[in-house]
């Protein structure tokens, strides 16, 4: 999966939650993360393993919950997204932090694109 498609997943299957939790608690509003942000998590799941096959494993299922929005089986989707929010705490909470941030920005934007250059060596690491 390219790396622009993965963003926009994310950026999809993550929506509804933090509307929801938009509506209970707006205070916990995520600020946009900075691109030294997003290069400073890369760099960390980058050197851990661990960490790694984590993500690795967020895409996959991103994949997953694309063909099942198809098929408008939310059943199938919210399992998966349950199956995300554990693989990105491994991965870690700077990480869930990007994400969150990365709604504020659209992925067909020049900084979008930035983002989607910061994140290209995970994608890469994940074939």
């Amino acid at each position: 999966m390219n790396l622009k498609l993965f963003l926009v997943v994310t950026l999809i299957a993550a929506t509804p939650l933090v509307a929801f939790a938009q509506k209970d608690d707006p205070v916990d509003h995520v600020p946009k993360p900075s691109i030294q942000d997003a290069q400073k998590v890369v760099q960390t799941i980058s050197n851990d393993k661990i960490k790694l096959q984590a993500y690795c494993e967020i895409g996959k299922l991103q994949e997953d919950i694309e063909k099942a929005e198809e098929k408008n089986d939310t059943k199938t989707i919210e399992a998966l997204g349950a199956k995300i929010d554990n693989l990105e705490q491994q991965v870690g909470p700077e990480y869930a932090r990007i994400m969150d941030g990365l709604e504020q920005v659209d992925p067909n934007s020049s900084e979008g694109q930035k983002f989607a250059a910061v994140f290209n060596p995970l994608h890469e690491k994940c074939k």
